[in-house]
């Protein structure tokens, strides 16, 4: 006799489908007989530079030390951020990616019979996070893709701890500006914590997006959350930051578990944090491929959501998922958002020029085909 373990989860858990990454290029390769070479990865937000020379470098350096832990409180990774972002080392806390941060929230703040409030169409890790830990769930309506501000506000009770958004949006690249963000945290009550995803925030840098950084002395309920895994390019290191009050850092610390970014990760995220050109390269390469991709929209009859991260969600006009199926067999990954409420749109990453081309290729002889 056997138990419906199923049942005997959390109510939350129950309710959650299991996160699904973009397709790997390897799983692509098996299904359709692909030689992997030839295929285009745009599913994933990844950066398509590869990983900054001395990120490399630093790898090789630590590799000597596999058999030592990883320094578990990451000195050396928090006072460089201490330094760049202006902030005290005992306001940085560490993360095995941004989602690390974002679960440690939630495990803190988060149980049965609060709530967390967040958008229509927002990251996918916060339901996730939210009911992992019994927690309910409030999705706000969002307009015109983006963050509904006025309403979060108002959805917010003396149940919620836990507020979450995120400048750019993934997966629709909207964005708020700095006089919504500073209206919207003024009136946010002092017991629910505002965790504020900025992990596409360096694609953006000098455009007419606000740094959340800028608001942490005045708003002690504020978190910033920002990753590597992006615009520094390293995904499968998985390490990211979180920036706070020390007293909310200590509270995280207090759930973070032991040595949850790996010495790899920690090396690497220190070379990069430092490699001033190649995060101008992506910056660059991220702009033209966005300019690129929205001509070819253009040229298409397409629509498209403006972006201001390394991705573009692309309405076919259609339903997305046989589309994305004659992707996959043209040899090129991206994203269906149907799990999102956005049936009709493909989320692309920008790619290299030569991989954007390709996928604008395949996209309109698989259109074409009705």
């Amino acid at each position: 006799m056997s138990g419906d373990f199923l049942a005997l989860a959390q109510p939350g858990v129950q309710q959650l489908s299991p996160y699904v990454p973009g397709k790997p290029v390897d799983e692509l390769a098996r299904e359709l007989d692909i030689d992997p070479a030839t295929i285009v990865k745009l599913a994933s937000n990844e950066n398509p530079l590869g990983a900054s020379p001395k990120a490399l470098a630093a790898i090789r350096d630590e590799l000597a030390e596999l058999t030592r832990y990883p320094d578990g409180n990451g000195f050396a990774l928090k006072s460089l951020l201490a330094e760049r972002c202006g902030v005290d080392i005992q306001q940085v806390t560490l993360g095995n990616g941004s989602n690390d941060i974002l679960e440690l929230v939630a495990r803190a703040y988060l149980a049965p019979g609060l709530n967390a409030v967040f958008s229509e169409h927002a990251f996918a890790v916060y339901p996730i996070v939210t009911q992992a830990v019994g927690a309910a769930a409030r999705v706000v309506p969002a307009r015109h893709w983006g963050h509904d501000l006025p309403a979060m506000l108002k959805a917010i009770d003396e149940q919620t701890r836990v507020v979450f958004i995120a400048n750019p949006n993934n997966p629709t690249g909207t964005w708020f500006s700095a006089e919504e963000l500073d209206e919207f945290l003024q009136d946010v009550p002092a017991h629910v914590l505002v965790v504020l995803d900025e992990a596409y925030i360096e694609y953006a840098e000098g455009s007419d997006l606000p740094d959340g950084l800028d608001f942490l002395a005045a708003y002690p309920n504020l978190l910033v959350s920002r990753t590597f895994s992006k615009a520094y390019g390293l995904a499968a290191l998985r390490v990211g930051y979180g920036l706070s009050t020390p007293v909310v850092a200590d509270v995280l610390n207090r759930v973070r578990q032991p040595f949850n970014v790996n010495s790899l990760a920690l090396a690497a995220a220190c070379a990069a944090l430092q490699d001033a050109d190649y995060l101008a390269e992506s910056r660059r390469l991220n702009e033209a491929g966005m300019q690129q991709l929205e001509a070819g929209f253009r040229d298409l009859g397409l629509s498209w959501i403006a972006s201001k991260g390394n991705f573009i969600a692309v309405d076919v006009g259609r339903e997305a998922a046989p589309v994305f199926q004659g992707l996959l067999r043209e040899g090129v990954i991206v994203r269906p958002v149907a799990n999102y409420g956005m049936p009709n749109h493909l989320r692309v990453t920008i790619g290299l020029p030569a991989e954007n081309t390709r996928f604008l290729e395949a996209l309109a002889k698989v259109l074409a085909r009705g």
